[in-house]
């Protein structure tokens, strides 16, 4: 059996979140269960980008400064660390953590924030997909990993927690090799499930207190969801996380539908110890392609063939938030987005929908668009 703990938080005040993690973690055996004096602990944060904690894109750094006086009361030395979206270098990193609020933070805790950009090349031969993967080097140099995700929706794959969170070990802008090897969801999700167990964090505890819902990662609303949740497997909480947002089957989302077919988890295996876990109600929860081919399950081959392409989603930009800042551009896994007068232009034929464009504007300037048809088609 493998535990996943809940307990209900209301807010990131530094006495609710400091007793609500003692009691959580308890029913994993306790912090000291994991860490030893002298260990250094990396803290594998959500820092998709620079935003502020009250935007719910970013792990909220209350939630991390009170996880990180327990671990250094222990004896441990932190790491606070990611690889935020676009390039990965320490000028863009500083400028991500001070406007999250972890830069800030880590220096009123004495706790090191990762200017590391080195990354270095893994086998991982039991890869249901992926053979290999290029990390990032911070991650050698720990002795504990403990991943913590923020609860969020996802224009690609639906729901991002503790799995998809791991996707920030791959470095900068390498992500969008990933995203053009694997194009269908189905696959994508795969990579993740096999970077996951590759990366295999010791812990994960994830940030469901205020969470995202709508058009995440980035572009979405804030949602309560006062919950924090944890395990030693981010396959298993992120089976009971997606209840909260009332997802399901939950094998509705990609990534737990793979982790199931391929027996990283089992349902029976799932033992939920804590709090009960309470689904909101009526949470925004964004569509997704079918995994292969908007159409495969609902007509032949040779009409959804025809007709796919006519009903697909498509990123489309915002004349009065966009800036011309370029991000969407330079970041575009098969350089779809060219700049026309300072405005960004996509080419539906090279576009692979992956929506990085979405996750990593600054600016709430992309949306994505679904055709009438394929809204009705599709409806569940």
């Amino acid at each position: 059996m493998t535990i996943v703990a809940a307990k209900k938080c209301y807010s990131y005040q530094a006495e609710e979140l400091s007793e609500k993690l003692d009691i959580l973690l308890q029913e994993l055996g306790g912090l000291e269960n994991f860490i030893q004096a002298g260990d250094q602990v990396v803290f594998k944060t959500n820092l998709l980008m620079g935003k502020a904690p009250e935007e719910a894109v970013t792990t909220n750094p209350e939630f991390i400064r009170a996880l990180a006086r327990k671990v250094k009361a222990l004896g441990a030395e932190v790491v606070i660390a990611d690889s935020p979206g676009g390039p990965f270098n320490e000028k863009l990193l500083k400028r991500a953590y001070q406007k999250s609020g972890l830069y800030e933070m880590a220096a009123v805790e004495n706790l090191k924030l990762n200017y590391n950009t080195d990354s270095q090349k893994h086998e991982y031969r039991a890869g249901k997909i992926n053979k290999s993967f290029q990390l990032v080097s911070y991650l050698e140099a720990a002795d504990l990993v403990i991943n913590l995700p923020k609860l969020k929706t996802h224009g690609l794959t639906m729901y991002t927690g503790a799995v998809k969170n791991l996707f920030g070990c791959i470095p900068g802008v390498l992500k969008a090799e990933y995203h053009l090897r694997m194009q269908s969801v189905d696959d994508f999700s795969r990579m993740l499930n096999d970077l996951a167990a590759l990366v295999a964090p010791e812990l994960t505890i994830m940030d469901a207190v205020v969470g995202m819902e709508g058009e995440g990662p980035s572009n979405g609303q804030p949602r309560e969801f006062n919950y924090l949740l944890a395990s030693t497997s981010p396959y298993y909480l992120d089976l009971a996380a997606v209840r909260l947002m009332g997802i399901t089957p939950e094998e509705k989302v990609p990534s737990i539908k793979a982790a199931l077919a391929d027996q990283f988890i089992n349902r029976d295996n799932l033992e939920l110890r804590g709090d009960q876990i309470e689904p909101l109600t009526n949470v925004k929860i964004p569509k997704i392609e079918k995994e292969n081919n908007l159409l495969d399950a609902k007509l032949p081959n040779f009409l959804s063939d025809i007709i796919e392409k006519f009903l697909r989603p498509k990123p489309v930009f915002k004349e009065e938030n966009c800036v011309g800042c370029r991000n969407c551009a330079e970041n575009c896994p098969p350089e779809a987005i060219t700049m026309v007068d300072n405005f960004p232009e996509v080419e539906l034929e090279t576009c692979i929908r992956c929506f990085c464009c979405q996750e990593l504007c600054p600016y709430d300037a992309v949306e994505i668009k679904y055709p009438l048809l394929a809204k009705l088609l599709f409806s569940n």
